[in-house]
């Protein structure tokens, strides 16, 4: 027998500090697709998920929910399975970083990495965002100490630390970025060069002693592991690397697809390849950044109440409308926008109207006119060969298309096929030739080609929509009998035996009220999460002379646009009465540049001047938000440009 080629892909493994969302949920999808689709054609395939469970964030979310932090994650971890389960999401394991599997492993990694002088002791002070759990250097700092990745506040930290030497591997990451397609999209690869490799790598903090949930330093435990070296390594400590048996790692490693969020491409491509370096072995043959999903072009955030959960949408709507939509409606490495009526209008026209009324029909049909019961013959009409024809530069497409992770083209490849197959029963008009007996071999032919065209169709989105899949297999009566449905019968265009009997089941996808859908969906995810108010937490009191110490000004915007290094940023040029400032803020992920245009805000003009990613900021703009969410910039409508504000 044929030893099969390997495939592993993975997820990040995810925080569980809080319900996952779809933003969550489009990565594991995407990634089962894959999974499946590989398995599909062969492969032998590994598929990951899990969750980093360790950290400041989940110690203070277990204590405020009163709860020891291992009790707190188990129910944490149950609903996460819960939901895979749901979204019938086909992984082969699921690793928690606070499994003994792991934590052996990662103290043998940090162990093997200090000894060969890869990690070493010092003392680090600086900038640090809980949230992110990130380290960040002055001149990375957004105005107002924020961190440049969520715009939260950050606090000075200063504590003993082991670094590890990051910057010892800087010019191998430049080469491995240069030298092959190691980070997808071209665009992501663009940005980690432009935005950390140009500016130069500084070695990394990768212990902590300010908190102890987490896997200790075993040879100094007052240090807890960080992030980067305990999360990372969960890909490979997975598979068994460290551990007593390491077959499963020398048979999968390296993963062949890392999928991650945009927002964590920093760390899979700079920080984890340089620790596989370190640790002398291969690093992933690529890690791809997929693009946020937003609602409405709008952040989706808990306080805006615009959150959408997946577990509703697979209750009302099925889980292969969602997979659907997921995977057809945006390009999957750009950011795309979420809202009520595309994802309801995609049930209706590509689910309902071009799928799901192509399979009722021609069930309906070869039931009607023939007892349910198909005929294979030699009969021809002439419109058969353009659509065969179309189906094998679509079965051509489709495959080029999945091993790109090109997922919406690959159903838009389908859905051609599916499109021209409606348009075939009008130019074929079965009704029309159901009313002369001497037509009858010709109307077997056609209800032959529709139902083998719907069977290779469905074959083909099988790994992407598999319930879906299985129900027309069933309709067309050949559920079980997978020599029909397999990757290797979509070569061929006439599978299905003759004397097969087809039987109508439900409808697939029931068409909606478009109108009524979106108040339901609406409705369904309208209820905000309000948080129990807490105390207020003061600054320490000033005088009125501390305060007459601050220039408050206003100013009109008369231009704005992206930082050239940094995403988060936008630049904007202010009338400031005679004056013109240009001051720099971490705005960009609630305001376009186009939208700053013409503000009048207030700015302060006496702040000293400071370079923010290479660009000086001659002030700030003020803006008001609670914990990085609902960003408001105070306007001055109506005041001269130039007045102080008292």
């Amino acid at each position: 027998m044929t030893k099969k080629e390997t495939f592993y892909i993975t997820t990040p493994i995810y925080y569980p500090s809080g319900r996952l969302h779809i933003g969550h949920t489009y990565t594991t999808v995407a990634a089962d697709a894959i999974a499946r689709f590989k398995r599909f054609c062969g492969y032998d395939v590994r598929f990951l998920t899990g969750t980093d469970e360790h950290g400041e964030k989940i110690q203070k979310k277990a204590q405020e929910a009163g709860m020891k932090e291992i009790d707190f994650l188990d129910e944490q971890i149950a609903e996460i399975k819960a939901l895979w389960e749901k979204l019938e999401i086909s992984n082969d394991d699921f690793i928690r970083t606070t499994e003994k599997r792991h934590t052996d492993a990662i103290q043998k990694i940090f162990t093997k990495l200090y000894e060969q002088g890869d990690i070493y002791k010092g003392s680090y002070e600086g900038n640090y965002c809980v949230p992110c759990e990130s380290f960040w250097t002055e001149s990375q700092m957004l105005e107002g100490n924020k961190c440049p990745d969520c715009g939260r506040e950050t606090k000075i930290v200063k504590e003993e630390s082991y670094f590890f030497r990051l910057s010892k591997y800087e010019d191998r990451i430049r080469d491995l970025f240069e030298s092959g397609h190691f980070v997808a999209p071209e665009s992501r690869k663009n940005e980690m060069i432009k935005n950390f490799l140009d500016p130069g790598l500084e070695d990394l903090s990768v212990t902590r002693t300010s908190f102890d949930w987490g896997v200790k330093v075993p040879f100094d435990e007052k240090h807890v592991i960080y992030v980067w070296v305990d999360a990372l390594c969960n890909y490979i400590t997975a598979l068994g690397y460290m551990s007593d048996d390491e077959t499963l790692y020398h048979k999968y490693w390296p993963a062949n697809v890392q999928l991650v969020a945009k927002e964590i491409v920093r760390f899979h491509t700079i920080i984890w390849p340089a620790l596989l370096m370190a640790l002398d072995i291969p690093v992933p043959k690529m890690v791809f950044g997929h693009g946020w999903i937003l609602f409405a072009d709008d952040k989706m955030s808990k306080s805006k109440g615009n959150i959408v959960y997946p577990g509703p949408m697979i209750e009302r709507y099925g889980v292969d409308a969602l997979k659907y939509f997921l995977l057809r409606e945006f390009s999957f490495g750009q950011d795309g926008s979420y809202t009520h009526r595309s994802f309801v209008n995609r049930i209706n026209f590509d689910l309902a109207n071009d799928l799901g009324n192509l399979v009722s029909r021609t069930v309906s049909m070869v039931e009607k006119y023939n007892d349910g019961i198909l005929v294979k013959n030699s009969a021809k009409t002439e419109f058969d060969d353009s659509l065969i024809e179309l189906y094998k530069e679509v079965r051509l497409d489709f495959e080029k298309q999945m091993n790109e992770l090109m997922y919406h083209e690959a159903l838009e490849s389908i859905w051609k096929f599916v499109r021209r197959t409606n348009k075939y029963i009008d130019e074929t008009m079965p009704w029309a030739l159901a009313k002369d007996a001497a037509n009858k071999d010709v109307l077997n032919k056609v209800l032959y080609n529709l139902c083998e065209s719907i069977r290779l169709a469905a074959t083909l989105f099988s790994s992407l929509l598999p319930t879906t899949a299985m129900e027309i297999f069933d309709q067309l009566g050949i559920k079980g009998k997978e020599e029909l449905y397999s990757w290797e019968s979509c070569d061929t265009f006439g599978l299905i035996p003759d004397g097969t009997k087809v039987h109508k089941g439900k409808v697939l996808f029931p068409r909606l009220d478009v109108e009524a859908e979106i108040k339901e969906l609406e409705n369904l995810f309208a209820e905000k999460i309000v948080d129990q108010e807490k105390p207020l937490v003061h600054k320490d009191e000033i005088t009125i002379d501390d305060f007459d110490k601050v220039e408050l000004r206003v100013g009109k915007i008369v231009k704005c646009e992206s930082h050239p290094k940094a995403d988060r940023l936008l630049v904007s040029q202010i009338k400031i009465g005679s004056e013109m400032r240009q001051i720099v803020s971490g705005i960009a992920q609630w305001y376009k540049p186009e939208e700053m245009v013409g503000k009048e805000v207030i700015a302060v003009c006496n702040l000293k001047p400071v370079k923010l990613r290479g660009v000086e900021s001659q002030g700030m703009i003020l803006a008001a938000g609670d914990d990085g969410d609902d960003l408001i910039i105070p306007q001055a409508t109506g005041a001269k440009d130039g007045a102080e504000v008292r």
